[in-house]
């Protein structure tokens, strides 16, 4: 009966993964301009030359992060984490596919996480701590296409997992 139910939850994260790993959709429009005003990029938004490495390449040059957290924000970005981030990361420190998020905000600039969740491909391929975690988990992160603000949530929602009020 255990190995069945295992079989079964095995199945089942398997599916998740094929689902969330191919959402169908497009990627938004490069003109699209974002909506949420805690994100600013660079008046050229060029992601061939960083200004800085540790905010890795990508339109985000700074974001501005809200004191207390936003529970609108939060709520949202679990949702997206949920459908499309839990079949490959965990909450926790511990690798799934990908690697765990417990402490990411800690490790990395909200505008490097913003960065490789909506610039994944461009990271993967130039940027020095995006290859270092190509080498360890040894699979490349799937562009999930998402939009600005679903990125912005998810980073409130990262946030709030890493103990943030």
């Amino acid at each position: 009966m255990k190995k069945q139910a295992m079989f079964l939850t095995a199945i089942a994260a398997v599916a998740l993964l094929v689902y969330s790993c191919g959402s169908g959709t497009p990627p938004p429009a490069a003109d699209a301009p974002a909506a949420d005003s805690s994100m600013t990029a660079p008046a050229q938004a060029s992601s061939q030359t960083p200004t800085d490495e540790t905010k890795g390449m990508g339109k985000f040059a700074e974001v501005k992060l809200t004191d207390p957290l936003d529970q609108t924000m939060v709520t949202s970005g679990k949702s997206t984490y949920e459908v499309k981030c839990a079949a490959c990361h965990k909450l926790s420190g511990e690798k799934l596919v990908g690697p765990g998020w417990k402490g990411v905000t800690e490790r990395r600039k909200p505008e490097w996480i913003m960065n490789f969740v909506t610039n994944t491909d461009e990271m993967i391929d130039k940027d020095p701590a995006a290859q270092a975690m190509l080498q360890e988990c040894m699979v490349r992160m799937p562009n999930q296409h998402l939009t600005d603000d679903e990125a912005r949530h998810l980073l409130e929602y990262m946030r709030a997992n890493d103990g943030k009020k």
